[in-house]
């Protein structure tokens, strides 16, 4: 899934290449980049879909040059990830009827990947064989309010005692909940991946969201032929705009979360890439420029190539700078990054 607006990055991540097109750590590799090299040695490229918005096409083709353009499923607008993954879906379901599907994110930072791989592998034997809905669940290490939670059921159904049964998905927390989570032991955070075989999900698309899947079924003689992107510009629309995770997930009775800890970050705000990131030793980051700090501490800079900052006397804050808007907030306050974004550029809101 590629097709998100990166808002909470702005200025750096902008209208024309969000964050997901951005090489944010200098190791010449975008975030999604390094998404599709992480699963080459377990899936080969001519079995990955990407899904994206139709103004992000010609970038991914630029970046993930060895992907066809077919590979590339173009969405005329934003609809959350619950269309997104049923025209993903609806497309491999017309060229088979047996697949073994693992779905994730372009933007996020997995720190062990051959651990990374040795749980998809786990994953997809066991959706192989079951009629389940998989999600991976990571072992949180603080008591983390920017990500949602599983409450995890209490009987393993694996020999690894790591696949469980889901009790329930909880949204994203306040600190002291997040805390009692922590303290609870059996909570995880929610990672935002699926692993699915492609008839459990079907059937559960069908029976929790099947005015969608309607929309998608009228399609079906256009899928993998010309007029696929035809039909989609004209009906993808209709489809409400849904999370899967509310639409299915959090309804479906055959829901088990793997728990699983291979260093996984949602880079999805300055403050998580700041956790992520080099710190001097007043633990100011600063990244892809210069930047001289005095009296300054936990600050994180950002300016396009050349410029420099000198900061004195912040502590807490978000510095960033990109073709022509600077930004200047405190990190607390970074959830009202995208009011900000909305004001200055309408297409954000």
């Amino acid at each position: 899934m590629a097709g998100g607006a990166g808002t909470r990055f702005w200025p750096y991540s902008r209208q024309e290449k969000p964050k997901q097109f951005l090489d944010f750590f200098g190791t010449g590799r975008t975030l999604i980049q390094m998404t599709v090299d992480r699963f080459l040695p377990l899936i080969p490229i001519e079995n990955m879909l990407i899904v994206t918005n139709v103004a992000y096409k010609k970038l991914i083709l630029e970046q993930l040059p060895d992907l066809r353009q077919e590979q590339v499923l173009c969405e005329p607008c934003r609809r959350n990830t619950a269309p997104c993954i049923a025209y993903a879906l609806s497309r491999i379901a017309a060229q088979t009827e047996e697949a073994n599907i693992v779905i994730a994110a372009s933007d996020h930072l997995i720190l062990q990947e051959n651990k990374f791989l040795q749980v998809i592998e786990q994953g997809l034997d066991f959706v192989s064989q079951n009629d389940v809905l998989l999600t991976l669940g990571m072992h949180p290490t603080r008591p983390e309010t920017g990500y949602g939670y599983i409450e995890v059921g209490s009987t393993p159904t694996d020999i690894n005692n790591c696949i469980s049964p889901v009790s329930r998905f909880c949204e994203k927390p306040d600190l002291e909940n997040a805390k009692r989570f922590l303290a609870a032991g059996n909570y995880l955070w929610n990672s935002g991946m699926f692993l699915w075989n492609l008839q459990s999900i079907m059937t559960a698309l069908y029976t929790y969201l099947p005015d969608m899947m309607h929309i998608f079924d009228e399609g079906r003689e256009y899928f993998n032929t010309f007029g696929e992107e035809d039909f989609i510009k004209e009906n993808f629309a209709r489809c409400e705009s849904i999370s899967i995770d509310y639409g299915v997930m959090e309804k479906a009775k055959n829901v088990y979360v793997l728990s699983a800890d291979f260093g996984w970050s949602d880079v999805g705000t300055w403050g998580s890439l700041y956790d992520l990131s080099k710190k001097d030793e007043n633990n100011n980051v600063s990244l892809h420029s210069k930047a001289q700090f005095y009296d300054a501490r936990n600050n994180i800079v950002t300016l396009e190539s050349g410029k420099l900052a000198v900061i004195e006397g912040l502590e807490d804050y978000i510095v960033a700078e990109n073709k022509g808007v600077l930004l200047i907030c405190r990190k607390e306050n970074e959830q009202q990054i995208r009011q900000f974004a909305a004001a200055a550029d309408p297409w954000f809101s």
